[in-house]
């Protein structure tokens, strides 16, 4: 098969115009006889800003153990410095209810959270690039397969008839081997 349209006929029962552009592209492969694993990943990193690789890593830290581990001890020292604060001089400057505190986390979270969410619709376009490409290898495997499966099916039948030569000749000699020996008594 050195043609899409023969391995399309041939393998997917359809012609080559009707299919989508990942099978043609994997029939082309196929055709051509050209492998068509890659390394996604590479590829798409390749194509990131600046920002957003930032946004990964603001991801990646603000979903740690460290990140969490940080934000408690910034916590406790903030209420620690205000209790020390007001206790050493009877003064505080973020009373009780932590307005200043809350103020901030909540900055933190109006910016963190579109950034991990941006961080998160990349990794979705990746997943998505990734499973399309696992389709393709898949595909294309699978045709492999049939392909082989038809050779060695046409090897079996060959190796068949010839084998039937060969029981036919066999018979034949011991025919005349037997022929011969009822002559010879």
């Amino acid at each position: 098969m050195k043609k899409p349209d023969d391995v399309a006929e041939k393998l997917l029962g359809v012609s080559y115009q009707s299919l989508d552009e990942r099978t043609k592209k994997v029939a082309r492969h196929i055709a051509g006889r050209k492998h068509i694993a890659k390394n996604t990943v590479k590829e798409f990193d390749a194509k990131t800003t600046l920002g957003q690789r930032a946004a990964d890593a603001v991801a990646t830290f603000g979903g740690s153990w460290t990140f969490i581990t940080v934000f408690a001890a910034i916590l406790v020292v903030w209420v620690g410095l205000n209790s020390f604060i007001l206790v050493k001089y009877d003064k505080i400057f973020d009373p009780y209810p932590y307005i200043l505190l809350n103020l901030f986390l909540s900055m933190l979270a109006a910016i963190q959270a579109p950034i991990i969410l941006m961080s998160q619709n990349r990794q979705a376009e990746k997943d998505r690039l990734n499973a399309e490409h696992d389709y393709e290898v898949n595909l294309k495997a699978e045709l492999e397969i049939m392909l082989l499966h038809e050779k060695v099916d046409l090897l079996r039948e060959g190796q068949w008839g010839e084998l039937l030569a060969i029981q036919k000749e066999q018979l034949r000699l011991l025919g005349d081997l037997i022929e011969k020996k009822i002559v010879a008594k």
